[in-house]
């Protein structure tokens, strides 16, 4: 089996996406297809790319550059919980897909976005940043509006047919992540 993270893409005070990342967690946690953990960029403390070579050379010198390469190579696919602010993602997830590069290789991404306008401006942006990481990133995606799947805009309480929406995600991620495993590994 291939192991899934569902990345928490925000690390904004008052942040929305843990608790929608442990909701896909929830629904991930039922099946059988893979192995689903949720990986909070926020346990990182990534400050703004201050590694001295780039990412593509692979020389990191950084303790925090280390431990997030080690979490990223652990992975065979990821479902990215990106807010939008102001018509994109957030700094702190750009960043983090930007401090390491070969570890996203030749792997599968799906993205669950949610804001005003369902998080996809957001999710049109990673997919871009995505294709140049080399990641395959998948159709399906989760939206989610601040004024149907959250109470008063703040409290997380998704339209129960998103689940549904994540179940389809989740297919496309394994089955993309299960055959790029493939090119990864040799056997």
């Amino acid at each position: 089996m291939i192991k899934v993270a569902i990345v928490v893409g925000s690390t904004r005070p008052g942040r929305k996406a843990d608790k929608v990342a442990a909701w896909v967690h929830d629904i991930a946690k039922k099946r059988s297809d893979a192995t689903y953990e949720i990986v909070d960029i926020q346990d990182f403390n990534l400050p703004l790319l201050d590694e001295p070579t780039p990412p593509s050379m692979g020389k990191y010198t950084q303790a925090h550059t280390q431990k997030w390469s080690a979490a990223v190579e652990g992975y065979d696919a990821y479902v990215f919980v990106t807010p939008e602010y102001n018509h994109g993602t957030s700094g702190a997830l750009k960043n983090a897909l930007d401090y390491v590069y070969k570890e996203w290789n030749n792997k599968a991404a799906g993205f669950v976005g949610y804001g005003s306008a369902g998080g996809v401006r957001a999710v049109e942006q990673l997919r871009l940043v995505a294709a140049e990481l080399q990641m395959a990133t998948v159709r399906a995606q989760v939206q989610l509006f601040l004024s149907t799947d959250f109470e008063h805009y703040t409290v997380f309480k998704p339209d129960p047919a998103k689940e549904k929406q994540v179940n389809t995600l989740l297919d496309q991620v394994v089955s993309w992540g299960t055959a790029l495993r493939t090119v990864r590994v040799k056997p």
